[in-house]
């Protein structure tokens, strides 16, 4: 059986699932988005489910429920714009920050916002979507915790690290949007399988011996493995380097000494970058955007499929008929919203 959601009333939900728990309307909001966004675009690994883990790490006190997001100003001047979390949730400081960083990437061309002491484990289409929505390309990373080992590695060590990149379109098209963890599959899909009693594919993971495994629970005990060996091992190090090191902010490895476990959401900083093309392409012959269509429609005339197109065409169908969710979905939802935190016990 399953409930059919507008996304409205399911927003709605959710966030009377986070006030119960003591988030304030700032938070809760901005992440009730994110998973609400995440089941109307099927993408089942970074919706709702993400709920019970959004809890844990509210009772175990490793996030600010109550937290309000600050600017730290710089004058207006510089191509760095900084928020402060104040150890809240990321989605609330990049929505207090966008604003800022799209009008100085339009003034400069580049603009970079760094969100610090932040906790971050939705999906990043949404920040990407966001900066591409005020005719921006954007570009977005952040570590995790350490759960993947590093090509030719046997431990944990690096983070799943997704990266998301979007480019606007003209028309009132979906943006061309793609968003991948730089492991083989993100660690929820594992959760996933595991809860599902599936086994993993070969490849994706390693058990606590280094040993290739395609149990889940071994994995979980174990390693992911990074996506395409040493390239993604390579991007993942990146993504560490530009989103931990290069803002003053946590890698996975000290993410999982803060934490002491992977079952809360990681505490971490992340990095955006937003860059207008028409700044970029200016003095030069040819209309970026028409220029990028014309690549797309080759792409497509080859048979080819843009990424986020089955996302996209899930939305569609989620605007039309409603989100769906299971019966199990629904009764959760219920346990959070009657006994909030108390419902973890």
């Amino acid at each position: 059986m399953a409930q059919q959601f507008t996304y409205e009333t399911l927003l709605e939900r959710v966030v009377a699932i986070f006030r119960r728990a003591g988030m304030n309307e700032v938070q809760a909001t901005a992440l009730a988005r994110v998973f609400v966004s995440g089941e109307r675009d099927a993408c089942k690994s970074h919706g709702v489910y993400r709920i019970e883990g959004t809890l844990r790490t509210l009772k175990a006190g490793k996030v600010k429920g109550d937290a309000v997001p600050r600017l730290v100003d710089d004058g207006g001047q510089g191509a760095v714009v900084r928020v402060d979390a104040g150890g809240g949730f990321s989605n609330a400081g990049f929505e207090l920050g966008l604003p800022v960083l799209a009008e100085r990437a339009r003034a400069l061309g580049l603009a970079a916002l760094v969100v610090n002491d932040c906790t971050h484990f939705a999906a990043l289409w949404p920040e990407v979507e966001a900066v591409t929505a005020q005719g921006l390309a954007g570009l977005v990373m952040c570590p995790s915790y350490a759960t993947v080992a590093p090509t030719g590695g046997r431990a944990p060590l690096l983070g799943t690290n997704p990266l998301a990149f979007g480019w606007p379109r003209p028309g009132g098209q979906p943006p061309y949007v793609f968003d991948f963890a730089t492991s083989v599959a993100a660690r929820g899909e594992i959760e996933l399988h595991r809860r599902a009693g599936k086994t993993l594919p070969e490849g994706w993971a390693i058990d606590a011996e280094g040993n290739p495994t395609t149990d889940p629970e071994a994995a979980l005990e174990g390693a992911m493995l990074p996506f395409g060996g040493h390239k993604g091992s390579a991007i993942a190090t990146m993504i560490e380097l530009l989103a931990g090191v290069m803002i003053g902010d946590l890698t996975s490895p000290e993410v999982l000494d803060y934490l002491g476990t992977t079952a809360l959401a990681p505490f971490h900083g992340e990095l955006i970058l937003a860059l207008d093309p028409a700044k970029f392409s200016a003095g030069r012959a040819g209309d970026p955007l028409a220029r990028a269509e014309a690549l797309f429609a080759a792409i497509e005339g080859q048979g080819a499929r843009l990424p986020s197109q089955r996302r996209f065409a899930a939305r569609a169908r989620a605007e039309a008929e409603g989100i769906t969710l299971s019966d199990d979905e629904v009764a959760q939802l219920d346990r959070f919203l009657e006994l909030g935190l108390d419902a973890l016990d």
